[in-house]
């Protein structure tokens, strides 16, 4: 039996071009491997952009259990620990989507903070759609993705940094 490779973290800031949804998971995979549980994904794009596809792509690469989808109706997901790609024991997950927090005022502050993120934060990685502006208080540092999509076409581009 073999087992998948753990890709290299990716550099603490980059662009890619993602003409496949499976290149979009595989850039999440990619991403996971330089996350650990305390770490804020913040993903920024438009509706259609990949944001939950590379949701997909790091949960797999943290090996988290359970299926990750659109979060969309719920506000969030937790997946728990499970075996990494190389075998070893990843952190968890909360998928996080904000789109329908508020207006984004006092508001929307209020149910973020209801979804108790920062407890969640000690033992999980935590990626939220559609969470710039609103969730990067939550700590010190944060990846912050912005995923494009270009007109008339599936291709895709990645940018990606971590805050200082």
């Amino acid at each position: 039996m073999s087992v998948d490779p753990v890709p290299d973290p990716l550099p603490a800031s980059g662009r890619v071009v993602l003409t496949e949804t499976s290149d979009t998971e595989e850039f999440g995979k990619r991403l996971a491997a330089g996350l650990v549980a305390g770490d804020l994904v913040v993903l920024d794009g438009p509706l259609g952009a990949g944001k939950t596809a590379l949701s997909r792509g790091i949960a797999a690469g943290l090996g988290v259990t359970g299926r990750v989808t659109s979060p969309t109706f719920v506000i969030a997901r937790e997946h728990r620990p499970g075996a990494r790609p190389d075998g070893g024991r990843g952190p968890g997950m909360i998928h996080v989507d904000a789109y329908r927090l508020g207006e984004r005022g006092p508001s929307a502050l209020d149910e973020l903070d209801a979804l108790d993120l920062d407890t969640d934060l000690e033992s999980a990685v935590v990626v939220v759609e559609w969470g710039e502006g609103l969730v990067e208080q939550l700590t010190d540092r944060h990846l912050w993705v912005r995923l494009r999509r270009e007109p008339e076409s599936d291709v895709r581009t990645a940018e990606w940094a971590w805050s200082s």
